[in-house]
Order: structure tokens, then C-alpha cells, then sequence
């Protein structure tokens, strides 16, 4: 096969969805439960490239997209994690997609959480995000700043590839790729969709939560600033059958810092999730 011809499986294709609303989405078809994923906030769907061609050569299959307001999705005139939610369930529907396996990370994780209180999930994969206090206190202004005009800043030669020196300890191909494909934004919407998750807190919409009995993994990283073990070990508890893995080294990038591992307890879970798992199982790897 020669370059001209290769043709990118995260290339994806524009989904009207409806009026106002174009989602860029991937999408394979294979065996069921479908693996779907969803990116966190100033992501995009390359955020799971190792993930999805991972699941793809399973035979699974698998669906992936850049959320409203994010990449070569369109925005939304105002932003909420219901619209989201009302999206997502929209999308599957056009795909005849039922009963799913969410793999989400960061901010990506409230959607899946919403997700999952209205409609049926075969499983969670939550990658360092969760309930509540997702925003550490230097995260808001920060967001903020870049909002006002700080994310010109990136369009600067070379401030691109400082801010990727200092995002990770990791430097191997995959990360290499993982930073080419997801440059820090300079367009408002990215930062601008990051509001609706300061102030989320999933016990205050769901005093009496559902669907808590799925199968759940939980991952974390050690060198994450934003997403602590002790909020993953939190987070698993809450469910009835439940692992957490624990990547000693490394960050919130951990689904390309550690590729690797992370699709190998994808391909574990994904075999074992109709198998009873002790609750809260925690490793550290």
C-alpha cells in the first residue's frame, strides 16, 4: 500500500446530527458490546488514537469523536453536560449502537457518568477523571487566561514544543505522534467548553445515582497533579464491581504515555466484564 493511497482510520467523516450540530466521528464496525470513547476537555478524538486502532484490530467495535466545540465538531451556542449526553445518545442511535462500553477520560468521564444514569451501558472506563473537584485551583484562571487571549500565545514558534517538553517525563514515538496530532488550541470554543465541568458535582444531580452495579475500571497515574490515586480509589468504591489500576509512572496523559498497558487492561476488561470482580481491586503497575 503505498502513502497515497493509506487512508487514516481516525480521519472520520462530518455526522449532521442535527440543526446547528456537526460531530467529526470515526467509526468501525465488529463485535459487540461496542467500545466507545470520549475525550476530555481541549481534546479531540487523536486523544485515543492507540486506543481505537487497539480496539479496531480486536475486531471490536468502536466509535470515537470530537465532542461539540472541539476540533472539527461545531460548538454549541451555550454549553451544558446534558447536551452532551443528548448528543452522544443521538450519535449511537444513528449507528445502531446499543449498550456500550464508555472509555472516557478526564472530562470526558462526567459525560459517561451522565451517560450512563439514562441509558444502558455494558461497562465504565474512567481515565483519570470522576464525581466532583476536578478543577485543581490553578486550572480556572489559567483556562481563563487563555480564553481572554493566551492561547495566541501557541501560534508562536516553538511555544508549542516547550509546553510538550514539560507535559510529560515520557519521549517515545507514541507520545511523539500523541503531541503532533493534539497541539495545545488557540480557538475560544475549547476553552470556553471547559466551564460546564468546573462546577460538577455528579452526587448533587443524582442523589440516588443508577446503573452503579456495571462493571468498572478505574485508571490513575502517579504523576497526575489533577486526578489523585485516593480520588481513583473514591471513585471505584462507588461501584459494585470495580478494579483501579495504578500507573506508577506516569501523568493524565497516561492512555498514550503508557499505550501499551492501558489497551492491554482494555483487552482484559473488555473479555471479562460479564465476570464478577472483586470490589475495589486496586494494582499498581
Amino acid at each position: 500500500m503505498t502513502n497515497d493511497s493509506f487512508q487514516d482510520a481516525l480521519a472520520g467523516s462530518t455526522i449532521h446530527l442535527r440543526r446547528g450540530v456537526n460531530l467529526q466521528v470515526c467509526h468501525s464496525s465488529g463485535r459487540t458490546p461496542a467500545i466507545v470513547f470520549l475525550h476530555g476537555g481541549t481534546g479531540n478524538r487523536f486523544n485515543f488514537r492507540s486506543q481505537y486502532e487497539f480496539a479496531q484490530s480486536q475486531g471490536w467495535e468502536v466509535l470515537v469523536y470530537d465532542l461539540a466545540g472541539h476540533a472539527q465538531s461545531s460548538p454549541y451556542p451555550r454549553y451544558s453536560i446534558g447536551r452532551h449526553r443528548r448528543d452522544l445518545q443521538r450519535l449511537l442511535y444513528q449507528f445502531g449502537i446499543s449498550s456500550p462500553v464508555l472509555c472516557c477520560h478526564s472530562y470526558g468521564v462526567p459525560i459517561g457518568l451522565e451517560f450512563a444514569q439514562y441509558n444502558c451501558v455494558s461497562g465504565i472506563i474512567m481515565i483519570a477523571g470522576g464525581t466532583h473537584n476536578l478543577a485543581p485551583w490553578w486550572e480556572i484562571p489559567l483556562m481563563k487566561f487563555m480564553a481572554w487571549g493566551g492561547r495566541y500565545l501557541y501560534s508562536l514558534p516553538g511555544v508549542q514544543a516547550i509546553s510538550n517538553f514539560f507535559s510529560t517525563s515520557y519521549r517515545h514515538s507514541v507520545i511523539e505522534q500523541f503531541f503532533a496530532e493534539n497541539p495545545t488550541p488557540t480557538d475560544f470554543q475549547s476553552y470556553k467548553a471547559l466551564e460546564i465541568f468546573w462546577r460538577y458535582n455528579f452526587f448533587a444531580r443524582h442523589p440516588s445515582p443508577k446503573n452503579l452495579h456495571i462493571p468498572a475500571l478505574v485508571i490513575t497515574a502517579n504523576q497526575d497533579p489533577m486526578f489523585t490515586r485516593q480520588m481513583g480509589d473514591e471513585l471505584a468504591k462507588l461501584f459494585l464491581n470495580s478494579t483501579h489500576l495504578h500507573f506508577a509512572n506516569a501523568g493524565h496523559l497516561v492512555m498514550a504515555e503508557c499505550a501499551e498497558l492501558v489497551n492491554s487492561a482494555i483487552f482484559k476488561y473488555h473479555y471479562g466484564i460479564n465476570a464478577k470482580t472483586p470490589s475495589s481491586q486496586i494494582e499498581t503497575l
